[in-house]
């Protein structure tokens, strides 16, 4: 997640700057460039854009230049959608938490198809933004997306552990990429429902991915900061 140009970690309350065993914040482009030699994908969430509607355009540009990036801007209707694909995005994320509804999710289709459609999940029900929304039910919501021609759809699991039976039902119907409170020892779990891989959410030094996963890891460590830098 970024914010503010900083990169940011999920807090006790609320999201909170990364910061070194000393206390200083890490440099955003030092952590991205640790990430795109490692990894071939980037799950970016700026919070600037989920939170105000403020989408930080610069920087998701310059993350884009050298690493594919799927970018989660905060897109409530379809021109907010092309605003994300401006900055070089591989694909824009529609989420269920802030998209007007499918009116704006067939918009945005119909502008581009390079697009993925978030489903949040908390307490077994889908988080949605709207009244607009004909449904709550999670594997209800991936099939209308897909209904309307997106093929990608990420399944968020927030504070809830995965379903991995509903995991594996959306998957049947196309590419499906896993986000929640999992990590490496779930490998082979991730790998019986057919999704095309997990998201992991930075976290401090503690995330590292086993060797030949089918994952997709779209989130890594956090580089240590070099001796010279001040």
């Amino acid at each position: 997640m970024i914010r503010g140009g900083h990169v940011v970690l999920p807090g006790s309350t609320q999201p909170e700057i990364a910061r070194d065993p000393e206390g200083r914040p890490y440099e955003l482009f030092d952590v991205l460039d640790s990430l795109a030699a490692r990894y071939g994908q980037l799950y970016v969430v700026d919070l600037d854009g989920v939170e105000r509607e403020d989408p930080q355009l610069d920087y998701l540009q310059e993350i884009a230049r050298d690493v594919e990036v799927w970018v989660d801007a905060g897109v409530r209707n379809a021109d907010q959608a092309i605003d994300a694909l401006v900055t070089g995005a591989t694909r824009a994320i529609l989420s269920s938490t802030v998209l007007e509804g499918p009116t704006e999710l067939e918009k945005a289709w119909r502008l581009s198809q390079n697009l993925a459609f978030e489903v949040s999940i908390r307490s077994g029900q889908a988080e949605t933004s709207k009244a607009a929304w004909p449904t709550r039910d999670p594997l209800g919501l991936a099939e209308l997306a897909r209904a309307l021609g997106l093929r990608d759809v990420v399944l968020s699991f927030r504070d809830d552990p995965v379903d991995w039976e509903l995991a594996r039902k959306v998957a049947l119907h196309g590419p499906t990429w896993i986000a929640g409170t999992f990590d490496a020892r779930d490998h082979s779990r991730l790998a019986e429902t057919g999704a095309a891989g997990g998201i992991f959410h930075l976290s401090g030094n503690l995330l590292t991915t086993p060797e030949g996963s089918r994952w997709s890891s779209l989130s890594i460590p956090l580089p240590e900061r070099r001796d010279d830098e001040t």
